[in-house]
């Protein structure tokens, strides 16, 4: 299951930076043909969001790195922690300067030539960035399994197809936008409409970067499990025999590993030898029915 999760996570990834580096450059080119702010803000998204990738993939395998004396609990948690940059990237490099773009051209309006060429690659471009959306979604959903998509995304602990689901949104719209402003501004004749759409665009973007930055907040501080690994956990434990009362459970989540402490109350006569064997009894079965349980911490005790 971890190791299907992480392929799902590191094909989104691909689909995500094959399609904002081509568009990227195409963009770049439309930009200066046509003198466009729009089409220049979605240009510098583009490659924001491409090098966006390249961290999320650094995280995604750092966070394989195994145990080590220094981090005995892994490196599970460098994904959140390189997702959190990108949201920070993404409302820098991406919100910020698109907004930039469009008051200093509300400020210096120039006039556009060549829309049509402008108009080419942003529908080429929000074919592409359809295409990466679509298979970010196709990879959420063997993840996510026959969860609904809202449950899934209120309560998964995948930092990295959220990040990639927030950005392929965010450019969609932002593409969008980037067009129909630039026919209205064709038409019109106003290139003010040009940077209008720029600034439509930095504000979408600044809030998707907020929605992610906020996502990834509790992951680095430290969330509990995912809700059905809780549960699944919650329900191996109450069918093990030789427990009479679970005082408490306790998980956190480092990554794609979970971690598990939890005191348990055993039936009262039973040997120390015999409380060990049902102990690590559960432990083995919890490892084999729960994938993403890395480590397991269980005590028994006759009171919390």
């Amino acid at each position: 299951m971890a190791s299907s999760s992480h392929s799902s996570t590191a094909r989104a990834i691909l689909y995500a930076f094959l399609a904002n580096f081509g568009i990227a450059i195409a963009k770049t080119w439309a930009a200066v043909v046509t003198g466009s702010g729009s089409m220049l803000a979605e240009a510098i998204h583009s490659y924001a969001d491409t090098g966006n990738q390249v961290l999320l993939y650094l995280g995604l395998t750092q966070s394989q790195r195994p145990p080590d004396s220094k981090h005995p609990l892994g490196y599970g948690k460098l994904s959140y922690f390189w997702s959190f940059i990108v949201a920070l990237l993404l409302f820098s490099l991406g919100g910020l300067f698109s907004i930039y773009e469009g008051w200093h051209k509300l400020n210096h309006p120039e006039e556009l030539s060549r829309v049509w060429i402008a108009i080419v690659v942003l529908v080429l471009a929000i074919l592409l960035e359809g295409g990466s959306l679509l298979g970010c979604l196709r990879e959420i959903r063997k993840v996510r399994g026959d969860r609904p998509f809202g449950e899934w995304l209120k309560h998964t602990r995948n930092s990295e197809l959220v990040v990639v689901l927030g950005e392929d949104i965010g450019a969609q719209l932002g593409l969008i936008l980037a067009l129909g402003f630039l026919i209205t501004a064709s038409i019109t004749g106003d290139p003010v409409y040009d940077a209008l759409g720029s600034i439509c665009i930095g504000v979408i973007l600044l809030v998707i970067s907020v929605f992610i930055a906020w996502r990834i907040k509790s992951l680095l501080v430290g969330r509990s499990a995912d809700p059905e690994i809780q549960e699944a956990i919650d329900a191996i434990i109450r069918e093990q025999d030789g427990i009479e009362y679970v005082f408490n459970i306790i998980t956190i989540q480092f990554g794609p590993d979970t971690m598990l402490a939890a005191k348990l109350k055993m039936q009262e006569g039973m040997t120390i030898e015999a409380a060990v064997t049902s102990i690590n009894a559960l432990e083995r079965e919890l490892k084999e029915r729960i994938p993403k349980l890395k480590w397991s911490f269980i005590e028994p005790d006759v009171v919390d």
